[in-house]
């Protein structure tokens, strides 16, 4: 449990964008890209404000922005029965997600195959080629590059490339003893020839060799062929966490 308190720290301070305030112990970020982790309400500690009117002071916020209201619910969620709460009020549950960990980083890098290339990407370039395989729109690009640049903690954005040709992309973020892994993509017409795992493995290696000691990431729970990789490479379950919402848009 220790590692996956650090790891849900971690994530929390890899995803704060500019757009983000305080309302009684619950952190609210408005950021308009596509990730929801940075257009939701973390609740981190109970405050003295009933719950019906927290969350009224929050829809507010979310209609000022523009967005609809998202709540992240995870096991260190407080007050501890928010879920419980919101299930009540009629909030629908969606897009659970699996928080992995892995307790030590590899020792020695695995080299990568003849031909094969890693380029590094600047935060503007990285959100355009990962964007562009997302389909996201000009909007949720531009939030992803500001998202990352405003980060304290800084990203490091590479492009696995054979003869120019892209096998696949991704993230990572170090800070302190912990690496998170983050939008690692593989185009379709390459997925299921281990490009993802390599790319993993090398930035893994790059991390242990930035101080690094534990890495985590977060992978949709019902993303078995992402589960599988991630498993392959030593990650284990540490814990799930969901969005709910009473907003039929946000799902």
């Amino acid at each position: 449990m220790a590692l996956a308190q650090l790891a849900e720290a971690a994530g929390l301070n890899a995803a704060a964008p500019p757009q983000e305030a305080w309302v009684d112990g619950w952190l609210i970020r408005l950021s308009p890209g596509k990730a929801k982790r940075a257009r939701c309400v973390n609740a981190l500690r109970q405050g003295n404000t009933p719950l019906t009117q927290l969350l009224a002071r929050c829809q507010s916020s979310f209609d000022a922005a523009g967005l609809p209201l998202i709540l992240r619910i995870t096991p260190f969620s407080q007050p501890a029965d928010l879920d419980a709460q919101l299930d009540s009020l009629g909030w629908h549950a969606f897009d659970a997600a699996d928080v992995m960990v892995l307790a030590e980083l590899p020792a020695q890098p695995t080299p990568l195959r003849t031909g094969l290339m890693l380029q590094q990407l600047d935060n503007q370039a990285y959100a355009e080629l990962v964007g562009a395989l997302r389909a996201s729109s000009p909007t949720e690009i531009s939030a992803h590059a500001e998202r990352m640049q405003a980060s304290p903690v800084p990203y490091q954005g590479f492009a696995l490339r054979h003869q120019g040709q892209l096998l696949a992309c991704g993230q990572m973020a170090v800070e302190g003893a912990m690496v998170g892994l983050y939008d690692i993509f593989t185009p379709t017409e390459q997925r299921g020839r281990g490009h993802a795992s390599t790319l993993c493995s090398t930035l893994l290696a790059e991390a242990a060799a930035q101080d690094a000691k534990h890495a985590y990431l977060q992978v949709g729970s019902d993303n078995e062929a992402a589960l599988h990789v991630y498993r392959r490479l030593g990650f284990r379950f540490a814990y799930r966490y969901h969005y709910r919402s009473k907003d039929p848009a946000a799902w």
